[in-house]
This record gives C-alpha cells, sequence and structure tokens, in this order.
C-alpha cells in the first residue's frame, strides 16, 4: 500500500526511492510488526483476562504445568494480525507470491483459532478432535498446493523438485507436486504445534527459522546472489522477502511477551499459522528439503512423537522417552523449563546457520 504511495515521489525528492528497495521495506515490516506487537499485546492480554480466555491444560501432561492453567491464549491472533497489517503497508500487492503467504497464514490460522474457540466456549475442552484437526489441514494444503499447481502451470511456480547439493536431477512432478506440498505443509504445521509446550520454546524456534528463511527467500529473488550461490532463481520470492520479513519481526516481539514467566500462550491459532507458513515459505522459494534442516528442533519433536507411540504400541506399553513430545522428557529428568528452553534454541540456531552454509556448499 505505502509502496504504491511513496515511491510514485521519488520523482518530486529522491530521497522516495529508498522504499524501491526490498531490504529497506524488509526492515521497516519488521520493525512495523514488532512496534504493533508491544503496543497493542498488553491491551489483548487485558481484554483475554476480562473474558477469561485462558490457557487448558492437559492432565497427562507434566504436573507443575497445571499453575499455567489459566493463562491467556490465543495471542496467535496478534502474530497473524501484525503481520498482516506490515505486509500490506510495505509490500508490493501485485506480487501473487505476497498474497498467498498470506492466504496461508490466515488458513491456518482460521484452523487454530476455530479449536481454540472451542476450547474458550466448551470450558475444559481440548477443541477440535485431532481427527477434525488433521482433515482441515488437508483441506487448507489442499487449496494452497492447487493454486501452487496451478501457478506451475503458468510459469510462475517450478514444478521440479530441487534438491540440496544434486544440480543434475531435478524431476518434473507436475499435478504430483501437488501432495507432496500437502505433506509439507501439514507436517510442518503439526510439528509447530507439537512444540508449543513451553515458555518461548515454539516462538522462539520459529524466530530463528524465519530470521534463516528471510535470507533463504532474499538470496533466491536475487538474480546476482542466486546465481552466484548456484540455486535456483524464484523471481516472484523477491518481494515475498517483505512478507516474511514481517513474519519475524510479529515472532520476535510475541517473544518479548511468551518467554518465562509466558504473560500470554500463542494457542493452536498461532502454532499452526506458524507451522504452515514455515513450510509454505520453503516451498515457494523451492527449499523445501531444507527445510528439515531450518526446523530441524521442530522435526525432532515430532518424531519423538511418532517413535513414542509407534514403540508404545509394538511393545504394549513401554516407552522410549519419560514423555513425549521430546522437550518434557527432559524436564522429567530433571532439567528446569528455561534449560530447556534455551537449549534447544541455541539446537535451533545450529540448526539454522548449518541451512544457511549449504547455500556456499553448493
Amino acid at each position: 500500500m505505502l509502496y504504491w504511495l511513496l515511491v510514485p515521489l521519488r520523482d518530486f525528492w529522491f530521497f522516495f526511492n529508498v522504499f524501491r528497495y526490498i531490504t529497506i521495506r524488509t526492515a521497516l515490516a519488521g520493525v512495523t510488526s514488532l512496534a504493533l506487537m508491544f503496543i497493542l499485546t498488553p491491551v489483548f492480554i487485558r481484554l483475554l483476562k476480562k473474558h477469561q480466555v485462558g490457557q487448558e491444560i492437559r492432565e497427562e501432561g507434566p504436573q507443575h504445568h497445571l499453575v499455567k492453567k489459566g493463562t491467556p491464549s490465543m495471542g496467535g491472533v496478534m502474530i497473524i494480525g501484525a503481520t498482516v497489517v506490515s505486509t500490506l503497508l510495505w509490500g508490493n500487492l501485485g506480487n501473487i507470491y505476497v498474497w498467498l503467504g498470506l492466504a496461508g497464514l490466515l488458513l491456518f490460522g482460521a484452523i487454530g483459532f476455530v479449536d481454540d474457540l472451542i476450547k474458550y466456549q466448551a470450558h475444559r475442552s481440548l477443541g477440535l478432535t485431532p481427527r477434525q484437526k488433521i482433515i482441515l489441514q488437508i483441506m487448507a494444503s489442499a487449496a494452497v498446493a492447487l493454486v501452487l499447481v496451478i501457478l506451475g502451470t503458468k510459469g510462475k511456480f517450478d514444478l521440479h523438485l530441487m534438491f540440496p547439493f544434486i544440480k543434475e536431477w531435478t524431476p518434473y512432478l507436475g499435478w504430483f507436486y501437488l501432495p507432496w506440498i500437502m505433506f509439507i505443509l501439514v507436517g510442518s504445521s503439526n510439528a509447530v504445534n507439537l512444540a508449543d509446550g513451553l515458555d518461548g520454546l515454539a516462538i522462539g524456534l520459529t524466530l530463528i527459522a524465519m530470521a534463516a528463511l528471510t535470507a533463504l527467500t532474499y538470496v533466491s529473488g536475487h538474480a546476482q546472489w542466486s546465481q552466484y550461490l548456484n540455486i535456483l532463481r524464484v523471481p516472484l520470492a523477491a518481494e515475498f522477502t517483505v512478507f516474511v520479513g514481517a513474519l519475524t519481526g510479529a515472532c520476535l516481539g510475541f517473544l518479548w511477551f511468551n518467554c518465562h514467566p509466558a504473560e500470554i500462550f500463542m494457542g493452536d491459532v498461532g502454532a499452526l499459522s506458524l507451522g504452515g507458513t514455515l513450510g509454505l515459505i520453503a516451498l515457494m522459494i523451492k527449499q523445501e528439503f531444507l527445510l528439515f534442516a531450518v526446523a530441524g528442533v521442530f522435526i525432532l519433536e515430532a518424531l519423538s512423537v511418532l517413535l513414542q507411540v509407534g514403540y508404545f504400541k509394538i511393545t504394549g506399553g513401554k516407552r522410549i522417552f519419560r514423555m513425549a513430545p521430546l522437550h518434557h522428557h527432559f524436564e522429567l529428568i530433571g532439567w528446569p523449563e528455561e534449560k530447556v528452553v534455551i537449549r534447544f534454541w541455541i539446537l535451533g540456531i545450529i540448526f539454522a546457520l548449518f541451512s544457511l552454509s549449504t547455500l556456499k556448499l553448493r
């Protein structure tokens, strides 16, 4: 919006030419999201407390988490709102990638919002059943996948599968790309949701992953950098950087209020929207395999649940971990919550740095 308003003014004053640059608008989008979070989140927390919109705690979880019951939830609404406003202000709204990113964020956020709303309206309810949630995620993923494949048929999205470190083999999937997209989106949204169990854990890891994806998105859309690093150039991804930067700023702002002891939780509206958007960003810049490194801790958290459930069924009741997801296991062996969170952040930074280092290794 401001892009269309300010850039034409360069004909009258050269200063306004700076708003043509994606780096400037990405930074401004991030700062705008951050400012909105700082200003509006305290108001939102008071509103939630007034209407008693609090977190429900699963009884089968660690017992010391029961003290968190009633903490304001649904903070993901603020993350989505700040991101949407900042992107609309600083992004070039003529770019289809920007709109698709916003649509993915809102679609997965809507699923989480319905889930959180059921928990609030039916006290002590755990929201949507796993079956209902996965069906809605599949439907949202299918809608996004369909748009991407249609864009691919029009030359605006590459339907070849790209592998890190492999230059020669890039199989063309065509419409078979659709189930792959759905798998990535559903998997990433659930992985972040599973990691959202400790104060600051999921949002901190998402912030780290988003910062790495901001860099990856920028170089993917930059003609010279993509050629130098020998990665597929995605021209439309250049403007998409503004959206990713806005989301990064919103995550940073939310961390201020979600760090231990948390004043607010993101809820499923935040976890599902952030997870789905992580996967969508990686897909749109053709780095979905690198997502397994960027979001490495989320992958470990999801794998710990799959292994625990599978082993429990096979062995008739035995467990690999004391409790899954993985962060609860470390809590139960004696690590304080803050130590678990910070060490997982450190691991997330290592994964993110590894993902960025692969660019040069290519």
